[in-house]
């Protein structure tokens, strides 16, 4: 184990301040230490997108993060998105556009949509498409994803 070091950074709008093996990952400190499991595990390599947050503003899988780079970070998570017991716009679009399945997915697949609507606030479907591409889904077939981030854009 390596020696362990202190950490200050923001998660969802809260200040933490924690010591810890700067191996660990961001996936690991959000599940395990923060107790924040709506970021999934699916790969833990990168692949899969299941464990999509925001770090500092850009979508990044959480599994591939180390410890030792989150001094001073903004993270938020799919739990720091809506306010209070209000869901946030793209979520609900998920569940009226009926992209919620299984739901394994499905916060990243909304941490990817938001990073891009936060960026591209009218994207095109290849847009949409393209801004999706890191998360894999095995129940929707996208189609319904596409279509819920569209009316997202269109509400925002």
């Amino acid at each position: 184990m390596s020696d362990l070091i202190n950490l200050n950074f923001t998660v969802n709008g809260e200040k933490k301040h924690i010591k810890l093996d700067p191996s660990m990952t961001l996936l690991e400190i959000l599940r395990n230490i923060l107790k924040l499991t709506g970021t999934k595990e699916g790969c833990g390599k990168g692949e899969c997108g299941s464990c999509t947050v925001l770090l500092n503003g850009k979508a990044v899988n959480a599994c591939l993060v180390i410890a030792s780079q989150l001094e001073e970070a903004e993270i938020i998570t799919i739990e720091g998105l809506g306010k209070g017991e209000e869901i946030h716009p793209i979520q609900k679009a998920f569940i009226e556009e009926g992209a919620v399945q299984c739901g394994f997915c499905i916060p990243g697949m909304i941490m990817s949509a938001k990073a891009l609507l936060d960026e591209n606030p009218h994207p095109s479907e290849e847009e949409i498409k393209w801004g999706i591409s890191g998360n894999l889904c095995r129940c929707t077939g996208y189609s319904k994803i596409v279509s819920a981030i569209e009316k997202a854009a269109k509400e925002r």
